[in-house]
């Protein structure tokens, strides 16, 4: 990776990634701050909309960049140690918190709550890190596959390692069969087993959350492709002509998912799907070329990046600080698609219940024991 060594923080990573990480998960509590705390519903808002169609993309877009590591060597001790190691950093600190938010609800019996929240793919909102997972795992198990079968061929009258030369093609074709699949979550009628159609859903989906994954999984391998041929990504986002037809096609298509609605049926999923893509591309694109401001020589940097680093630790305890404010709410369904005030209102609360939960994991990491297994550090 030659891009921007001077925008390395001290640990060797790229200071602007973690940076835009960080600006990724205030935006998730910005959401749910929305949703949750003023209850307020999707069509209300335009900052709802409009965040929706890159929020949680972009975040798994982060993860499968950070995933690819073109220096590891793939084995079954690789594997294995990386399996496990992913295991207990997901599902431990998940399960904890996750139970110990449902039992802290106090309308319903826990019994009640568990049992409704299993059923849900949301999983009362703690399914992230339980997909997050699937897909680590799922790249991996590929990555050995694809090493292990095509990155040394050995001719059996030479004996001689030739790298294999279509092995490049693995992981392109892998995230074209993703988007078929993320596409029946969007095409129901077409495919009812997935969602179900004028019937109930897949309980195994739901129960597995199997369906998030794959409403997300391209994206994640998109961030993978990305950095895999990083160096040929960043000559495209420097050319003169990418960036701004990124952005056309994005007002493009984003215009025709929230305003125009002129597709119907199947076909109005094309420009959602491509507003989706192009829209984390602009991001990525837009935290790439400042990384200066996102450095950690800046105040603004500093604190996205410490908050990029700490994600896994806002994501599972920010449910906990989530206030009840109905009565703002009500205000926006008044005044409706007021997007300055509706992301300011949402934006301000978040940043309290974000210094909350950074307070909170400072507290919990005092101890190594709950350091290691709440979240996952060593």
């Amino acid at each position: 990776m030659s891009e921007n060594l001077r925008s390395m923080n001290k640990g060797g990573r790229l200071g602007w990634l973690d940076a835009l990480r960080g600006f990724t998960m205030i935006l998730v509590v910005t959401n749910h701050v929305a949703l949750k705390s003023f209850g307020m519903q999707i069509r209300w808002s335009a900052a709802l909309q409009f965040f929706l169609l890159f929020r949680m993309p972009l975040f798994f877009f982060i993860s499968g960049f950070l995933a690819y590591k073109a220096s590891r060597v793939w084995n079954a001790r690789t594997l294995g140690e990386l399996t496990l190691k992913k295991l207990r950093v997901q599902i431990i600190p998940t399960a904890v918190f996750f139970l110990l938010f449902l039992a802290m609800i106090p309308t319903t019996p826990f019994a009640d709550n568990l049992s409704e929240a299993l059923a849900s793919s949301m999983k009362a909102g703690y399914w992230f890190t339980l997909v997050l997972l699937y897909m680590l795992l799922t790249f991996y198990l590929f990555s050995y596959i694809e090493q292990k079968l095509f990155s040394l061929h050995t001719f059996p009258l030479t004996r001689l390692p030739v790298a294999f030369p279509h092995s490049s093609l693995l992981l392109p074709l892998l995230f074209i069969v993703s988007l078929f699949f993320f596409e029946t979550c969007y095409l129901p009628r077409q495919f009812s087993w997935a969602l179900g159609y004028k019937g109930p859903p897949n309980e195994f989906m739901n129960y597995t959350s199997l369906v998030e994954m794959f409403r997300y999984f391209p994206f994640f391998l998109y961030g993978a492709i990305v950095h895999r041929h990083w160096d040929r990504a960043q000559r495209l986002m420097d050319s003169r002509w990418f960036y701004p037809v990124v952005v056309v096609l994005a007002l493009i298509t984003t215009l025709e998912v929230l305003k125009w609605h002129t597709l119907r049926m199947e076909w109005a999923s094309l420009p959602h799907t491509l507003s989706m893509f192009l829209l984390l591309t602009m991001v990525f694109m837009f935290f790439r070329h400042y990384n200066d401001y996102f450095s950690d020589r800046t105040f603004l940097g500093r604190g996205l990046q410490f908050i990029g680093r700490r994600t896994l630790d806002i994501y599972l305890l920010h449910y906990f600080f989530l206030p009840k404010l109905p009565m703002v709410g009500e205000f926006f369904r008044v005044n409706r698609h007021n997007f300055i005030l509706d992301t300011t209102a949402s934006l301000a609360v978040a940043l309290l219940v974000v210094a909350f939960c950074i307070l909170t994991s400072q507290l919990l990491r005092v101890s190594p024991f709950l350091k290691k297994y709440l979240f996952g550090r060593s």
